[in-house]
């Protein structure tokens, strides 16, 4: 609303013209710089209130003058209503706010419009940026996936699974490292002769060296190819069960400690010696267990089973001693014998793995690998463990609960890494199985078909676990070859007794002069393939005598031939003559098959009877 006020005093010339308001708030006169006079008089008050009409407002308060500002129109609506006054940093900087802030004039509306726009302009700028690099990352990727062949050569350097990119350098002739630059994003037109370097790329390159320093400490330098391909599966199953086994290593040793009354005020002198005697019995189970170390080459899948389980008995007896503290350096003892003797066959079995594993006959680093990896394991495992026991403290029958869900992964989790195992060399089971399906068909049957098929205990056929092997379009293994290498198995008799074979003189004469260039001397006896060994006998000569055996026993199952006498089956176109006439003929193209397919065809693995015979000329 216009209000004129009255008029000035004669000596100012230009009276100002004042804008009010219905609700004015502040006053501003509106004098142009060009017509304020040199001498300033000071305003005088405003005319009473009956100069105005009477249907008029009364007169608010009114501000001193500020000059040099144009004419802002100020309107009425609520003020204190609206979000964001000067406490909000984008009403500040934008001009927007309440009504008592909005009173600008047009310059800094104009100003705060700019201000707008260029804040947008740059939030737009930075995704589109974003956007951009990806897609320039992408594109340089593609561009250099296909430009590699047809520019520049370039070389990988390969050390362990680090691969370091290399480009010529000309003027020198050499290829050398490109240096890395720093971008925002890399260009696909980018030479060459050196590396960018996005920020973009600072997390994904993080990642892929803490990938690096992973595997360097982890697996063996040159994983993959370093290795057999079973080798990641056998450790990611064993990582799982280690940490299984230490959780019940833990439980256990709670379990011994609240047995030997700790927190019952028991004498520490009674407890040192119920626990070191504990520990001396238990140790001389390793010395007596020694002796079978022999058999635990043959079928280590089979005794390493044995080992977790005898292991898990242990912590089992462990645990139940709060309930039995009287017996604690029986049940201790007893539990440290399973554990100590579970310990020699893990150790013993462990380097059959191992070297199965060392594809370039690393066994060193693949041992020191292992050990590694069983480190993290134990040591996850110890954190999992003091975690559970502290739920559990003294309670036996929740530390029986928890243990036997531990037992269950921990057994699960070994029965799936030793079927991830694939054995390359030859048992006397194995061996069977393979020469049985080239007899029969002609093909030597692959690595990871034979380990599929072999039971965990050949030698007792109602604990036979087998492999549950995945079902592949091109099976070699025949019904019959398994059933010869099963029936093989019981009726083999290797490094027998000369003396409890051969009962007359004629019968001695005509096997040695059958085998006289032969490292053994094989023949019938009571239903049994009974091998006797030489002097002289190597392990590529025990090979030899499993396939002679596999041989006869096709001659019985398929031809139908029966020894008649040791005699006669030695002479010309007896039984023996004629199986070992063949053997002579083809043991070398089945020993060469056997080597293309990845068998090792060197030896035998098996552990005789300690019987030899030494034949003078």
């Amino acid at each position: 609303m216009l209000l004129s006020p009255a008029p000035p005093p004669s000596s100012i010339t230009k009276p100002p013209m004042l804008l009010l308001s219905p609700r004015p708030t502040f006053l501003y006169t509106t004098t142009s710089a060009s017509k304020i006079p040199t001498l300033r008089q000071p305003w005088k008050p405003l005319p009473i209130l009956s100069h105005f009409p009477t249907s008029r407002k009364p007169p608010q308060k009114l501000l001193p003058t500020v000059p040099y500002f144009p004419i802002v129109s100020v309107g009425s609506g609520g003020g204190s209503s609206g979000g964001g006054g000067l406490s909000n940093w984008w009403g500040r900087w934008s001009g927007d706010g309440d009504d008592d802030d909005n009173n600008e004039n047009e310059n800094e509306d104009e100003n705060s419009h700019i201000k707008r726009v260029l804040f947008y302009v740059l939030l737009s700028s930075l995704c589109f940026a974003f956007l951009f690099q990806s897609a320039s990352r992408a594109y340089a990727i593609a561009s250099g996936t296909e430009n590699s062949t047809t520019d520049e050569e370039v070389i990988w350097e390969v050390k362990g699974g680090k691969r370091t990119k290399l480009i010529p350098d000309h003027f020198r002739d050499v290829f050398v490292v490109p240096p890395v630059t720093w971008a925002w994003w890399p260009s696909p037109s980018s030479s060459k002769a050196s590396s960018t370097l996005s920020f973009g790329d600072i997390i994904p390159n993080m990642w892929v060296q803490c990938r690096e320093l992973f595997m360097r400490l982890m697996l063996p330098e040159g994983f993959p190819n370093s290795v057999t391909s079973d080798y990641l599966e056998y450790s990611l199953w064993r990582g799982v069960q280690g940490i299984a086994a230490q959780v019940s290593g833990v439980l256990a040793t709670q379990s011994l400690l609240y047995a030997v009354g700790l927190g019952k005020g028991a004498i520490p002198t009674a407890a040192a010696v119920n626990w070191v005697l504990k520990d001396g019995i238990g140790y001389l189970s390793k010395i007596f267990l020694s002796k079978f170390g022999r058999h635990f080459d043959v079928n280590p899948k089979g005794w390493r089973l044995f080992a977790d389980f005898m292991e898990n008995a242990a912590f089992g007896m462990e645990i139940l001693t709060p309930a039995f503290p009287h017996l604690f350096v029986s049940i201790g003892a007893a539990a440290g014998a399973g554990r100590s003797a579970a310990a020699l066959i893990q150790a013993a079995t462990r380097s059959c793995f191992y070297a199965g594993f060392a594809a370039q006959r690393n066994f060193a680093e693949v041992i020191a690998k292992g050990e590694a990896q069983g480190m993290v394991s134990k040591s996850i495992g110890i954190m999992l463990g003091i975690a559970l026991a502290n739920c559990i403290q003294s309670s036996t029958p929740l530390a029986l609960a928890t243990f036997a869900v531990v037992t269950g992964v921990h057994m699960f989790c070994n029965l799936k890494s030793y079927q991830s195992i694939q054995l390359r060399t030859l048992n006397p089971y194995r061996a069977s199985l393979v020469f049985g399906e080239y007899l029969l068909s002609g093909l030597i049957p692959s690595v990871k078909e034979v380990n599929d098929e072999e039971p965990f205990f050949p030698a007792f056929p109602l604990l036979s676990l087998k492999p549950a092997g995945k079902a592949e379009e091109h099976r070699v293994l025949s019904t019959e070859a398994k059933d010869a290498a099963a029936t093989i198995e019981q009726r083999l008799m290797l490094g027998s007794k000369l003396s409890d074979i051969v009962k007359n003189r004629a019968d001695a004469h005509s096997l040695l002069h059958l085998y006289t260039n032969q490292g053994y001397i094989l023949t019938h006896h009571h239903g049994k393939f009974c091998v006797i060994l030489k002097d002289i006998c190597t392990p590529q000569d025990m090979l030899k005598s499993m396939f002679h055996v596999s041989y006869l026993y096709w001659l019985e199952k398929n031809v139908g031939l029966k020894s008649i006498s040791t005699n006669d089956d030695c002479t010309p176109g007896g039984l023996l003559q004629i199986s070992l006439e063949y053997v002579e003929r083809e043991f070398n193209h089945a020993k060469h098959d056997g080597e293309v397919a990845g068998w090792v065809t060197d030896s035998l693995v098996a552990r005789p009877l300690p019987h030899r015979i030494r034949v003078d000329s």
